[in-house]
């Protein structure tokens, strides 16, 4: 079994168990999001997977109601790392006004980019959380594209959750990652070089 895998257990003992729960959020959500298409891995109960292999773009899954609207967050606490968590929290992808579970119809407010931790920092939590949105909302938060790390330090999940009347996530997972020899590739991409 990987290492943090904890198969069988609720999401509230994930959550509290990796401190996603008070680190990110106040409450745990009540069902696990599916996290797929990571070469071959899934993101899930905090086992940890490396940087090469959550370079692409994962395909989540949960059960969506076809006329609701849904916002997607995938976080990063503990960077520059778990010891010192002064960026806390860097977002990796923040997609808003889901339809039902098109992600591909979705307000992109922050491009998806992979975990990137810095080397020797140790493991990093990567913590997906959806919110059922109450309405569409206007988003009037900067975009940021894959090749920027602008406005993605020290962002709050909890107070964006607050400031959109979201309420509490519906569903989350987590994996955690550190240092590999991809993650120079993530630096120059987030610094907008190729």
């Amino acid at each position: 079994m990987a290492a943090g895998a904890n198969f069988g257990s609720s999401t509230d003992e994930i959550f509290k168990q990796h401190r996603v729960v008070p680190d990110v959020i106040p409450k745990a959500p009540n069902q696990f999001l599916k996290v797929v298409n990571y070469k071959g891995a899934v993101a899930e109960n905090g086992i940890e997977l490396t940087p090469t292999q959550v370079s692409a773009q994962p395909t989540v899954q949960w059960d969506a109601e076809s006329d609701a609207l849904y916002t997607l967050i995938m976080t990063d606490p503990d960077a520059p790392s778990r010891k010192d968590p002064r960026f806390r929290e860097f977002h990796h992808w923040l997609i808003g006004n889901i339809p039902g579970g098109d992600l591909s119809k979705g307000d992109v407010l922050t491009a998806y980019v992979g975990s990137s931790p810095p080397q020797g920092s140790g493991l990093h939590r990567y913590v997906f959380l959806l919110y059922k949105q109450p309405t569409k909302i206007r988003f009037q938060e900067p975009r940021i594209p894959k090749n920027s790390s602008q406005n993605r330090p020290n962002f709050s999940t909890a107070k964006f959750a607050k400031k959109h009347k979201l309420g509490d996530p519906i569903a989350g997972n987590l994996y955690q990652a550190q240092w590999d020899e991809y993650v120079p590739t993530v630096h120059k991409q987030l610094a907008g070089k190729k």
